[in-house]
């Protein structure tokens, strides 16, 4: 399963021989108000159906390349040498066969170099890091184990050690872990702390004399706890503890949360002195990792275990850092590893896709209850109830991965750059941009793989369907890499704060009156302007009552209004902290809900703007005027889930409000005769979709 990294820059045939279509408004006009006029309909794609086979497999061939982005070729890489149904997981194994498995697979990826891509050339790799996230998330098609034990060995443990670590480490552990001979964990979350890292308790104490760390777990609540790898394979951890220090003549004091590659394991698996590992056992899904707890007891490191690109502790113990700020620093560290939480999205939206393919081809061909005076029974897609279920999900699945793209896209460019050419202002806004998208992913992938469970019925319940066990697997990627709501709260105080360096690790109560004391009107600082969108803005009407729902740009404002709105009522909000009489934590805490909120809005109007990116460079008119319809369900699915909210303050009308869900059925219902192609367009390895249920399909 080796992954190349090329880019393809060969499109489907249609590509050279269709005009591009343009994508000022959305292909088809949904009923509104009667006193708005929309633009005249196009011709409608064709139905499923009504295509042969050649035209059906041509329009599905020019979603999927739109779709699949800029590493195109190593998703069909992937594709290709993942189209077998060994790789799924199977419930009849124990819990130690489930693990033996999952690292027997891995050792065949790494024998074929799958991992090659997320390493430097200098290190072993092919400094392809656009492609090796690509390659992780193709692994969400296949086994959601694999996916999250490959992600800890290659992702968090070996990015951790070749992006905290300087060319000592890389010449010693990098080429072991690419081809597995150095296995690893990642060892940050305590029992006591999770989201907090900067409180964390683990200790690393420096011993001048020895030149050696000690490394130390001194309360129970300080134990490094669901740590994938830890129970079994894993033989060094990449661990983070409180570095404590002096140099001569000072006394030791804490210099904050550094990282240290600590062996755990000898050669036969047993724990090195000092060393206490444990097994987390059965959880409520990923069988295949072998999560654990590790407490550490005075254990001896060599000084240079330290991984120390931001820090370093001379002989004597003298500590030094290029990054003065305490906060700062440990900012810059983390926001080195966010390629493990992009890829946790990545992953999730692969998972979702993946559900909402067996769910609807299994609705395609299941049949309940005849129409009246009939006598055959009706296919369940055909129920509108049914197409409201599935359709809207995966509309937002094909918005979701347009926005995964950039995402992936950006991390790459910002990645890719020497450190010291690096922007700080852009992996800011980077970082943020990938905890809100974490969130809305994951999120979204939970409950579109329930949904398709439940729009299996009995069938969705057997694990022999899959959806049960994805069902399980996915649960957790809404509180690992970031817990969801935090990570939403992330990017709302990332806008409010303006990507100030300044509010970076203070409390609820300091960031509070950071904000309270900023200028009185706040403007959030958005992500650059895209030309389409702009495009469009310009040569619309601002005023979003007198156009057409159907309007791209009426969509787009809709979306801005809200989220301009939220950002500046929440911090009208926030600036009662000023009020001596308030307290601060009191006054942010009363006003989370409110900051969600903003997390929440900023995320979905990055999302749709990346749909409308994505058909602009569409050069399929079929694919483009099908993507079109997909992204108007979108939009409308999504007003109507927050129906309540635009109405309260006034953004919609009534008569709109009701407009908005008669486009939601109209729009279903116009998407059932393709909904065939637009889940095969997801590209999910035929292997990979074998269920039972789906035998008569």
């Amino acid at each position: 399963m080796a992954t190349p990294t090329a880019p393809s820059e060969k499109t489907p045939a249609e590509k050279s021989s269709t005009e591009k279509t343009p994508s000022t408004t959305s292909p088809t006009p949904i009923a509104t108000e009667p006193t708005v006029d929309d633009p005249v309909t196009p011709a409608p794609v064709s139905a499923d159906d009504e295509l042969s086979a050649d035209e059906r497999a041509l329009l599905v061939d020019n979603l999927r390349f739109v779709l699949d982005g800029r590493w195109r070729t190593t998703r069909e890489t992937v594709r290709e040498n993942s189209n077998r149904a060994d790789l799924l997981p199977d419930p009849s194994r124990t819990l130690d066969e489930a693990r033996a498995h999952t690292l027997e697979v891995m050792r065949e990826l790494a024998s074929q170099g799958f991992a090659a891509a997320g390493f430097a050339e200098d290190h072993g790799g092919s400094g392809d890091i656009g492609a090796s996230i690509t390659a992780i998330e193709m692994l969400g098609y296949a086994d959601l184990s694999l996916m999250v034990k490959a992600g800890v060995q290659w992702g968090l443990f070996g990015g951790a050690v070749e992006n905290l670590g300087t060319a000592r480490h890389h010449e010693k552990y990098v080429p072991g872990i690419i081809d597995l001979s150095v296995l690893g964990c990642f060892a940050m979350t305590e029992t006591g702390h999770g989201s907090n890292v900067q409180a964390i308790e683990t200790t690393a104490t420096y011993d001048p004399d020895a030149r050696e760390f000690v490394i130390n777990s001194p309360t129970p609540s300080s134990r490094k706890d669901y740590i994938g790898g830890a129970a079994a394979h894993a033989r060094y951890a990449a661990v983070f503890a409180q570095l404590v220090t002096g140099g001569p003549d000072e006394e030791a004091e804490g210099r904050g949360v550094h990282c240290f590659v600590v062996p755990i394991r000898d050669e036969d698996g047993n724990d090195l002195p000092g060393v206490t590992t444990s097994d987390c056992g059965y959880k409520g899904g990923l069988a295949g990792v072998d999560n654990g707890r590790i407490m550490f007891d005075n254990v001896r490191v060599p000084a240079e275990n330290l991984l120390n690109r931001y820090a370093d502790v001379a002989d004597d113990g003298s500590y030094s850092s290029p990054i003065e700020n305490t906060n700062r620093r440990f900012f810059t560290m983390l926001g080195t590893l966010i390629r493990g939480r992009v890829s946790v999205a990545a992953t999730a939206g692969a998972a979702g896709r993946k559900a909402l393919a067996l769910s609807t081809r299994y609705g395609l061909i299941r049949k309940q209850f005849e129409a009246p005076e009939g006598t055959d029974e009706i296919t369940v897609m055909d129920y509108l109830g049914h197409q409201r279920k599935l359709l809207p999900l995966i509309a937002k699945s094909y918005a979701i991965g347009f926005a995964q793209n950039e995402i992936v896209d950006e991390l790459h460019e910002v990645q890719s750059v020497a450190p010291d050419d690096s922007d700080a202002g852009r992996q800011r806004q980077l970082e943020g941009q990938a905890a809100g998208l974490k969130a809305y992913a994951t999120w979204h992938a939970s409950h579109a793989i329930n949904v398709s469970r439940e729009a299996c019925g009995g069938a969705g319940y057997l694990d022999e369907n899959q959806l049960s066990i994805m069902r399980g697997d996915i649960d957790v990627f809404t509180t690992f890499e970031g817990d969801n709501t935090i990570m939403t709260q992330l990017i709302a105080k990332e806008l409010l704060s303006a990507y100030s360096e300044d509010v970076q690790g203070l409390s609820a109560g300091g960031w509070v009156r950071f904000i309270a004391g900023m200028a009185r009107d706040v403007v959030a600082e958005k992500t650059a302007v895209r030309q389409v969108v702009q495009t469009l803005l310009d040569g619309s009407d601002e005023d979003t009552e007198k156009s057409a729902l159907t309007d791209r740009s009426t969509q787009i404002r809709l979306f801005r209004n809200r989220e301009d709105h939220l950002v500046r009522t929440c911090a009208q909000r926030l600036r009662r902290a000023l009020d001596d009489d308030n307290d601060a934590f009191e006054v942010f805490n009363n006003a989370q809900d409110h900051l969600l909120k903003v997390g929440h809005a900023h995320i979905e109007r990055v999302v749709l703007e990346a749909f409308v990116e994505a058909i602009e460079n569409c050069d399929s008119r079929s694919a483009a005027e099908l993507l079109g319809k997909v992204c108007d369900l979108f939009v409308y699915s999504a007003l109507e889930d927050d129906l309540s909210w635009f109405l309260m303050h006034r953004h919609i009308s009534v008569e709109r409000a009701k407009a908005i869900r008669r486009g939601v059925n109209e729009l279903c219902q116009e998407l059932r005769p393709h909904a065939r192609s637009l889940v095969d367009a997801f590209g999910v390895p035929e292997e990979l979709l074998r269920a039972p249920m789906l035998q008569n399909g």
